[in-house]
């Protein structure tokens, strides 16, 4: 196999699972979590001074969960908001949530295969922010619809301290999500983001600042949105939309559709829209538009 390729078996073995009673998901985790260890052995035999750090957030752990936990726990911590504290409270939803788990894998490998800079499972694990926030902010979610939300806020607040992303702990994520950059990406309350959707840093998914109620953006399936976007208000992103870079979407964009400018236009034109069939939040095509879209040369 060539150097940096990446197999995904269709039955994974693990030795150490019984496989009569492994589900799909969980031979999906076991998986990339022996990829991670693995690679992190690798870098730490590479890089002598990194093997502490490898051996203390990844190779010292017995699950994904636990060194997500660890990892997440220390990077969020301050001065009266312990890493202890936090560490029991991520690895407690961790641990008793499937879903965020499953999640946080489709969020791997969405990393993984999108980003031509991510080299590396473990690399994602411990030093893609967009990643370590949208796990961070499941967890904020997660306490909002328990009604902890002070504990909530209180996370939500260090998230964006930290990582430079605000996602509010009510709005609503799905999994296989890239945060790409991620830095200045702002998700408002009651936005929700579809599965398997881009996202480049600095886009703002906001109000309109004088609705109340439902106020933010719904956002499909397969969509990709673009650095600096901003998208204002409760209208809706159709599956497997493209939102050019730069553009201000005040309306409904319809699927399959991609939408540039200040403010946004339909590539095609409103009637006749130009329609792709690639799933773009996937493929991370920016600008095979352009040629339809303008005859600006510079």
């Amino acid at each position: 196999m060539p150097a940096g390729e990446l197999r995904y078996p269709s039955s994974i073995s693990c030795p150490q699972i019984s496989q009569a009673t492994e589900t799909p998901m969980e031979e999906d985790e076991a998986w990339v979590w022996a990829q991670i260890k693995a690679e992190a052995r690798r870098d730490a035999e590479l890089e002598p001074a990194l093997a502490s750090y490898l051996y203390s957030t990844i190779l010292s752990h017995s699950s994904l969960e636990r060194s997500l936990a660890f990892h997440l726990g220390n990077k969020l911590c301050s001065s009266t908001l312990l890493s202890t504290l936090l560490y029991d409270l991520f690895l407690n939803n961790f641990s008793s949530d499937p879903s965020l788990r499953a999640a946080a894998v489709a969020d791997l490998r969405a990393a993984r295969v999108r980003d031509p800079a991510c080299v590396s499972f473990s690399h994602c694990l411990l030093n893609y922010k967009g990643f370590l926030a949208c796990q961070a902010h499941r967890v904020a979610h997660k306490l909002w619809t328990q009604s902890r939300r002070p504990l909530a806020l209180a996370l939500h607040s260090r998230i964006s301290d930290v990582f430079a992303v605000d996602i509010h702990p009510a709005a609503k994520i799905g999994k296989g999500i890239l945060l790409d950059h991620a830095t200045g990406v702002v998700i408002g309350e009651t936005a929700v983001v579809g599965n398997n959707v881009s996202i480049l840093h600095h886009v703002t998914l906001g109000g309109t600042g004088k609705a109340c109620g439902d106020r933010h953006p719904k956002i499909g399936d397969g969509v990709l949105i673009g650095a600096g976007a901003t998208i204002l208000g409760n209208v809706k992103i159709g599956e497997g939309a493209k939102i050019g870079a730069g553009s201000v979407v005040l309306i409904d964009v319809p699927p399959r559709t991609t939408a540039v400018g200040n403010p946004a236009r339909l590539v095609g034109g409103k009637e006749k829209p130009s329609r792709h069939e690639e799933c773009p939040g996937e493929s991370m095509d920016h600008t095979s538009f352009i040629s339809e879209w303008s005859d600006y040369i510079i």
